[in-house]
Formats: C-alpha cells, structure tokens, sequence
C-alpha cells in the first residue's frame, strides 16, 4: 500500500479516536436540573431555616441550571446529527406541561434542541477556524402559554479543534542572498509558515521545519526555519544560483501530522576573489607615424571572472615609455586598455616601441586588502608615412619699418621635407590672409618681400600664412604664421588733442590762465612723446598773450594785462607751434581761438556777444522773450488778413454770394424730338447763327457785344478750327466766371480725306445700287431686299 494511503488511514482512525473520546464527557456533563419546591413564580423556593415545631418553613428561591461548558467536535460529519448536550430541570417530573427553548447564536439554524427533552444536536459541519465558540441562551417555559417558569440563562458551545489545516508560507515564494565562499553557518534569510489550527489543543499547530531540496550547500533550524550555509568554499563562478525546497509539517512533525511547501532561490553575490588576467602576454600594434595626437594606436584587455565593480581594472604603462610617448586609458563600457599617442612619433628617429602595461582591480582582494594585478607587453612598431613639410619654427615673427620701399626684404621662413627621400619645398602665402597683398615670397628660399608701402598708424600688425608644399606630392601641406610688425618712424607731426576754444573775462587780472593745451602725436616712438610748444616768431612780442611750459606735454596761456574789452575786440586768434622730439623733428602749427566773454563777480562766463553788451540797461531775458512773442503774434494777423482779402471772389454780385454757384438740373431730355430745352442746332451747325448766347450762371457787369465769328468757307471748318475757334471766344469772353468751366459742343466735323461712311449720304445716285444680293442671304435679309426694290420701283415710276 503506498505511503499516502497508509497515512489517510491513519488519519481516519484518529478521527474516529477523537470523536469517542469527546462525546463521552459530553453526555456524562449534561446539566442536571436539581429539586426545588417552587413558592413563588420567578423561581423562589422556601428552604427550613432552622428545627422546631410550630415554626414556619422558609425556602428562598435559587437557580435550577447546573452548567458545564458544552463541546462539539469541529468537521463531524455524521448522518445524523450529533448530540452535544442535553438540559434538564427539577421541573421536568411527572407529566407536567414544560418545554425547552434555546435562543442565541446560532439557534434554530447551526443548533437545534428538543423542546421535550431538552436534547441539543448541532445540524450543520462546523469549522472552528471559521468560528471558535457560540453563546446560547436556554429557557424552560408552559408548553400551553409559553409563560417563562424559569428565568434565561446563558452557555458557551465551544467547538473543539481537530488538525485539518496544513501549515502554509503566506510570503513564499523567497529569493534571498549571500556572499559567495561565506563560511559554514552563516545564515542566509528566515521562511515562516503558519497553521490555522488551535495551538493550544494538542499539536495541531506545532510545526517543525526540514529541507527537502538543497542539500548538502544549505540546511535549516528545524524550530526557527533559519537556512544557513552547509558547504564550504561556495563559488559563484562556478554557480550562482541555487534553489532550495523547505517543508512546515504540523503535529510537532510525528507521523499523521499535514504538511506545507515553499522554494527559495538562494543567489550567491561576487566578491573580488578572481584577479584580472590578459588574454595575451604580448601584443604587437603598427602606427603610423603620422598618427594624430590623441588618436588611438591599439587596444588591450584583461579579462576578469569578477562581475560588477569587482571586474572592473585600470591600465597603466610601467615600463618602456621614459619619454612619455604614449599613455592608456580605460574604457568604462568596455573595460578595455586604449593605447593613445601623446606626443609625435618620428620614423626617422624611433622605429618600435616596447611597453610593458599593468591591469589593476579597482576594488581591492577582501583577504588581503591589495588589488589583484597582471601585466603584458605591448611592442608598437612605428610605420613610415609621406609627412608634410616641417617648419623650423611654428611661429615667425618678423619686423619691418613704415614707409619702407616696396620689395624690401621682411624675413625668410625655412621648412624641410622630413621624410628619408628628402623632397623640395615651395613656400606660398595663403591670400586669405593677405587680401591687399601687401606682401610676397620667393617660392624657394621662403624669402618675405614687400610689396606695397605700410604705415604703423593704419595697421601696426600684419598675420600671414605662409604654406610648404613638397614638390612631389602636392597633398603634403603645412602651414606656418607669420606675424609682421610695423616699426615707428617720425613721419607724423603733433598738434592739439582737440579743437580749443578759450574764454577770457573782461574783469580779468593779469597772469589769469585762461586756457590749457595739450598735444598729441600719431606716432610711438620708444622713448615716449615729448613736445616743445612755442609762438610764432611774429607773435613773440605779442601784448596780450602769453604761454607757459607745465613740464607735463601741456601749457598754460596766461593773459598780460586786464584791459580787454567787448567793444574793442571781441576775438583772439594765438597761432602756437608744436614740435616733438623725433628724429627728424616734426612740427605743425595749431590756433587756439580766445573769446571775449562777460563774466559775474564770480568769474562766471555769462554772454559773449557784442550785442548782448549794447542792449539797455536793465532789460531782462524774460522781456526780450516778451517782445519777441508780440511780434509774432502781430505777423500772423497781417498773415491771415492778407488771405481773408485774397479769397474775395473778383465779381460782386448785388444780391447773391457767386464765389461757390452752382446750378443742378433734375430733368432728363426727351430726345432728338424735343427741341424746347434748348437749341443745338448751332453746336451741330457751325456754319448756322454765331451770335452770342447770354450766359445764365453770372451777371455780367459790361454789356459785351458778340463780335463775328468766323464762317465757315465752301467746304465747311475743320473740327480741330472748330474748337480753337471756341477757345478764343473763351479766353476773351469777360463775362466768364472766375473759376474753370466745361463747355460742350456736338460736331463732328466735316471734309475727311476718307469720306463718311454712312451710305445714306453716298455721292452715288439710289438708282446706282442693286440690292438682288440681299435675297441671295437669306430669308431674313430677302424682305429688305424686297423692300429697296420696292423704293426703287416706286421713284422710276
């Protein structure tokens, strides 16, 4: 028979074991209700309270119940019900009329009682882990009136607890960790399981833990469910994870007791026990010797087991590089060594390079507290390339004076092929550098010329690029900047920094300093500005004026008398020479302007006009202002007068304003037939009446006979005749208005070269025309056809 069935038969038997052990105290504990003699409703009874005859027996009245805690077994699941209990009173004798009530939890649904015998019988399967104990209350009553003979009492049903519950790992599944090489005993993490069942009744909730998967690295306290290590030297290089299974068996693990599960994945974490390690012990790399600075040569790695912080290593060149050629850095994505050039490597001077590199672990061994190391060699082979000229210098820095004549030599710059061939070299000057061409060299010997005059006050630095190209290779550029600087000759004179204007008080005194005068000169020569400042020889006696050296570039001019006066001379010109201290000497000859001026008492300059001066005594700025506003005002109204008679209309009329006449006419014509409104015959005829027409819109003043207007010859006027005609007549007419009219005339003219086109006035007879042709078109042309013939016919007859 297999395990499991043998243990559901076991399993059986205890139950039933359980079952016969528990419903025997319950029937021998059924209440038993004791003997009373009731005397008063209530439950009272008189009780003899002492011997002797003649004396009245007292009771008092007391409880009929006798209780003990009820219990029914949970899970029983019988085909009848099962009995619990069973209640009885001293009033159940004879045949007398009671029964049994029962009320509370449960009552009438879980618990059912017999109302004659007082039987109590659970109905339904209970489950204590649902609900422990249930309160009822019991009650004897007149079976005819239901009239309570005794009063309620209450009692507890407990349900007694049988081992139906596994234990379960509410928080399982786990996952946990530990350092790998931990040592023996060290404890990994803690699973807890728990049972539902009662722990204070028998074993049902008495677990003990063992480990069903994970030995021999793991195991577990079989009281506290701690796993700690079992094995010695755990590597996670060689595995990192590991699942183990651990079982909660309830019953305090004996035989019959039910069980749970739960895994827990164990996952070692690395520690740096593996020291990095190159997976070659010598690398070889060729680089160019051309190879920018910076640029990477070649890569090296040291492999680690390690993962995380603990794989991580540093590089670094301990040997073979003792003029600091190259250097190695890390790569923090691919932990791997990268070679770079630091400085220039040259074919012609070194061609191989041998370094010994040294990996180091960032973190340090946990033991020992040195990082793990490991070295390799690494041999770089420099390779020959076609190199670009090489000039002796990166930088030039030549001088040359101002003014200097063109095609004087500046400097020379020099570059050499540095390849083994050894190629010629020619020198060009980048244009871009030098847009003016102010410069040129000798494609051979780099020789730098002038080619235009420089001077130092326009552009005192000159940057050029010269560039060496090999002959043979055209590609192979390199470039050199030439910086030029423009050296300083005398060939600026100075004179005033600016244009000086002196004022002099007419209260002056003598050896007053009106004014001070400094200089300044275009040009920088090494010993700094000095100038010299003197007046013109034909000012050296002059009376009024005077100069003084400050010993600082700058003088003072100083009156000599206080006689000065507006009325006599109101301006001072004082021409002073100023020369400086090159070689040669310049000089230039600067005026400094002296005004005249009225001061106050204070020296303060106030006017420093003539006219301010002979004005009266006593007229004040504001009146001047005053006066100038009446002034003004008075020419504005001669202005505006002026234009009020200007806009006067030229005819003055008796009894009506004609500047602004105007004449509507809201009526329309009735045609050619109406011959009423006026007369148009002689605007169509201009051979008709040319007499004068008296003019409706003014009333003339003169009474102006129309003079003879010019007939028209046999062949009639010109239309263009026609209209200089009228516009005579318009010009001189002096009953016109005085503003612009239109005037309308309908002619057209006659005598064209080209004739009219109007058949209806032909020069040929009607007799002359055939109209048969008009047929020929159509029926909508052959009734006027018909209607020419008819006229025809009609003028023959």
């Amino acid at each position: 028979m297999p395990k499991r069935s043998e243990e559901m038969l076991v399993d059986l038997w205890m139950s039933l074991l359980l079952v016969w052990i528990t419903c025997v105290p319950c029937v021998s504990m059924t209440p038993i209700i004791g003997q009373s003699k009731s005397t008063q409703t209530g439950g009272s009874a008189a009780e003899p309270s002492g011997p002797g005859e003649g004396q009245r027996l007292l009771s008092r009245a007391k409880r009929g119940w006798v209780w003990n805690q009820m219990f029914v077994l949970e899970e029983f699941s019988g085909p009848d019900p099962i009995l619990v209990g069973r209640l009885h009173t001293d009033l159940d004798v004879g045949g007398k009329n009671i029964k049994y009530v029962l009320a509370g939890e449960g009552a009438g649904t879980i618990f059912a009682i017999n109302e004659l015998t007082g039987d109590i019988h659970a109905m339904k399967r209970l489950d204590r882990e649902e609900k422990a104990e249930y309160t009822l209350t019991a009650q004897v009553v007149n079976a005819d009136t239901d009239e309570p003979l005794e009063p309620p009492s209450e009692f507890i049903i407990k349900v007694q607890d049988i081992n139906d519950n596994p234990p379960q790992f509410n928080e399982g599944p786990y996952r946990a960790s530990v350092p790998e090489m931990s040592a023996v005993g060290t404890p990994v993490t803690r699973v807890t399981a728990t049972d539902a069942d009662d722990p204070v009744y028998g074993n049902s909730a008495k677990l003990v833990y063992s480990i069903l998967e994970g030995q021999p690295y793991f195991s577990v306290d079989p009281n506290s469910a701690t796993i700690k290590i079992a094995l010695h030297g755990m590597d996670r290089e060689m595995r990192e994870e590991y699942l183990v299974v651990i079982q909660a068996k309830d019953m305090g693990g004996h035989m019959g007791g039910l069980s749970g599960t739960t895994t827990v994945t164990v996952t070692l974490t690395d520690i740096n026990d593996n020291p990095p390690k190159f997976s070659k012990s010598l690398y070889e790399f060729v680089i160019p010797e051309d190879l920018p600075i910076g640029k990477m040569g070649g890569k090296v790695k040291a492999n680690d087991r390690d993962i995380g912080d603990n794989s991580k290593s540093t590089y670094s060149i301990i040997e073979g590089d003792d003029h600091g050629m190259f250097e190695i850095a890390t790569d923090t994505q691919t932990q791997e060594g990268i070679l770079r050039l630091k400085k220039p490597i040259d074919y012609e001077s070194k061609r191989a390079y041998t370094l010994k590199v040294e990996a180091t672990n960032v973190q340090s061994e946990p033991s020992s507290g040195v990082p793990f190391k490991d070295t390799a060699t690494v041999k770089v082979v420099v390779e020959d390339s076609d190199e670009p000229p090489v000039f002796f210098k990166p930088v030039y820095l030549l001088e040359v004076n101002e003014n200097a004549p063109v095609n004087t030599v500046i400097g020379t710059v020099t570059a050499r092929d540095p390849d083994s061939m050894g190629s010629l070299v020619r020198y060009f000057i980048d244009r871009h550098t030098d847009l003016e061409r102010q410069f040129n060299i000798n494609v051979d010997d780099g020789k730098i010329t002038l080619a235009k005059p420089l001077d130092r006050e326009t552009d005192m630095w000159h940057n050029i690029t010269v560039t060496a190209t090999e002959v043979r290779n055209h590609s192979q550029i390199s470039r050199a900047i030439v910086a030029i600087r423009v050296m300083d000759i005398n060939d600026n004179a100075p004179e005033f920094a600016t244009e000086y204007e002196a004022f002099l008080c007419e209260n002056g005194k003598p050896g007053q300093v009106i004014q001070t005068v400094s200089a300044v000169d275009k040009d920088d020569p090494i010993q700094g500005h000095y100038f010299d400042y003197r007046l013109v020889p034909e000012m050296l006696n002059n009376p009024n004026f005077t100069i003084k050296n400050n010993q600082d570039n700058s003088i003072s001019v100083v009156t000599k008398h206080d006689t000065f006066r507006r009325q006599k001379q109101e301006m001072y010109f004082l021409p002073i020479i100023v020369t400086d201290n090159g070689s040669p000497p310049m000089s230039s000859t600067n005026t400094l302007t002296i005004r005249v001026c009225g001061c106050s008492k204070d020296g303060i300059v106030q006017s420093c006009n003539v006219e301010a001066y002979v004005l009266p005594i006593g007229l004040s700025m504001g009146a001047l202002i005053a006066i100038l506003a009446c002034i003004i005002l008075l020419l504005v109204v001669l202005f505006v007068t002026l234009r009020r008679h200007k806009n006067e209309p030229l005819i003055i009329k008796d009894d009506e304003d004609v500047r602004e006449n105007i004449i509507r006419y809201d009526d329309e014509g009735g045609g050619e037939e109406d011959t009423e409104a006026f007369d148009i015959a002689t605007l169509q005829n201009p051979d008709g009446i040319n007499g004068y027409l008296p003019r409706k819109d003014i009333k003339p003043d003169l009474q102006f006979m129309p003079r003879a207007g010019q007939h028209s010859g046999p062949n009639g006027v010109d239309v263009d005749e026609f209209i200089n005609v009228r516009l005579h007549e318009a010009d001189n007419d002096p009953t016109a208005p005085p503003y612009d009219s239109i005037q309308i005339y309908g002619y057209e003219g006659r005598g064209s070269i080209a004739g009219s086109l109007s058949s209806l006035e032909t020069a040929s007879s009607d007799s002359d025309q055939n109209y048969d042709y008009l047929r020929e078109w159509g029926p909508r042309f052959r009734r006027l056809g018909e209607l020419y013939s008819v006229g025809e016919s009609d003028r023959e007859t």
